[in-house]
């Protein structure tokens, strides 16, 4: 362990100076030895698939055919075409006495990646930290661990010898999760992805700060006064168009001054597209007045369905005294991930933006928008839920800190 630290601290010595043309040459090599290598991954990924024991939706998660190899590569491709965050300038000012300072953008150093998900991952992750000019230590799931490994063997042949060790595969086991959270001043910032349990564990044992990617509980609530037919479209996008990942909706507010006029079509609309809903005494009364609880799933909310991350095709739903009855609801239950509000009342649009405390908030749109793509930010290493040092998606510039640059021509204080 120790000995993977030294090396990876080295070759981040190293990266920390590469100019971008230099390392985007290496990912463009990364690229291509991705695409040379698809029937190797998909032949050490079959094994993986094949000793998994979990769900058709996990299972699809981990398999790795020749396209997803080749998106694979070409988010690396992508993200070598993204501008270098490294050396950017973010402040430069003359002070009184003729100093000129200057705030910029440098790598963090060594980052730790602790992650359950997708073995795409691997590739993202060790090309958004190179690229940001950082070596990575890649510790992925059990689940994955032929994939991962084949695909940090094509990375590390494919990089320049001198950056060779800027990426590392540590072994998907507890203690590699331990010593990894452990390693003061060897590791400068750990980044953990995955379930619960997980996160916990890393919060718990860490010893080096923690960026956490911590569950996505997103609620929406419905004004008095929305448009009943744009909100059920937004509800079902939000919900339905992915239920398994982070920013889908899990629980749906409703004004109560109008959720006799808004709540049918959108419990139409999710039941029609086979959500199940889990109401409050409220809603379960209303959708009977609809006549959907005999042809639908409709049943009532246990206490433990408010803040739950489903991520399955239910949601809950529940009725709310107007804007306060959800701004107090999203304190109480939210996940600090998305939250969001439709209404066409812009002094609540206003209270709602300010008032909800989440890394990201959304007025008169889906959840599914809080992704780096879809923000502007090109490949992300994933969502932080966390305070310090970001919150969002984490895309390059996040993989960065920065330093204060002095320049003087002999003055003393």
């Amino acid at each position: 362990g120790r000995r993977m630290f030294e090396e990876a601290r080295k070759a981040a010595r190293r990266l920390a100076i590469a100019s971008r043309a230099v390392k985007d040459a290496a990912l463009h090599s990364v690229a291509d030895a991705l695409d040379a290598n698809v029937e190797r991954i998909a032949l050490e990924n079959a094994k993986d698939v094949a000793a998994a024991k979990t769900t058709d939706a996990l299972i699809d998660r981990l398999r790795l055919d020749g396209e997803r190899v080749g998106a694979m590569a070409a988010v690396v491709r992508a993200i070598a075409g993204e501008e270098d965050p490294v050396g950017a300038v973010i402040e430069d000012r003359a002070r009184p006495n003729g100093l000129r300072v200057r705030r910029v953008r440098v790598p963090l150093g060594v980052i730790g990646m602790i992650y359950e998900s997708r073995p795409n991952v691997t590739a993202e992750a060790a090309a958004l930290c190179f690229k940001a000019g950082n070596a990575v230590i890649l510790r992925g799931g059990s689940d994955a661990a032929r994939s991962n490994a084949i695909i940090g063997d094509v990375i590390r042949a494919a990089l320049p010898e001198a950056f060779r060790d800027a990426v590392i595969l540590a072994a998907s086991t507890r203690e590699s999760v331990l010593e990894m959270v452990r390693a003061e001043g060897a590791i400068d910032l750990i980044i953990p992805r995955g379930g619960e349990a997980l996160i916990r564990f890393v919060t718990d044992n860490a010893r080096v700060p923690v960026v956490q990617h911590y569950k996505g509980v997103c609620h929406m609530f419905v004004d008095a006064g929305a448009d009943a037919q744009d909100a059920a479209r937004i509800v079902v996008n939000a919900k339905l168009s992915r239920p398994g990942v982070c920013n889908a909706l899990e629980c749906l507010l409703v004004d109560r001054k109008d959720a006799a006029r808004l709540l049918g079509p959108i419990a139409r609309a999710l039941v029609e597209g086979g959500c199940e809903i889990r109401g409050c005494e409220e809603v379960l009364a209303l959708c009977e007045a609809f006549a959907l609880s005999e042809a639908f799933a409709v049943k009532a909310a246990g206490a433990d369905d408010w803040g739950r991350e489903f991520l399955d095709r239910i949601i809950a739903v529940r009725v709310v005294d107007g804007l306060d009855g959800a701004l107090a609801h999203i304190a109480r239950y939210g996940s600090g991930h998305t939250e969001a509000i439709l209404t066409r009342d812009a002094g609540h649009a206003a209270r709602f933006r300010a008032e909800v405390d989440a890394a990201c908030v959304v007025v008169n749109a889906s959840t599914r928008f809080h992704d780096g793509g879809e923000l502007g930010l090109g490949a992300e290493i994933g969502i932080a839920t966390s305070r310090l040092h970001w919150r969002g998606p984490m895309g390059l510039e996040s993989l960065t800190t920065m330093k204060w640059i002095v320049d003087g021509d002999g003055q003393t204080r």
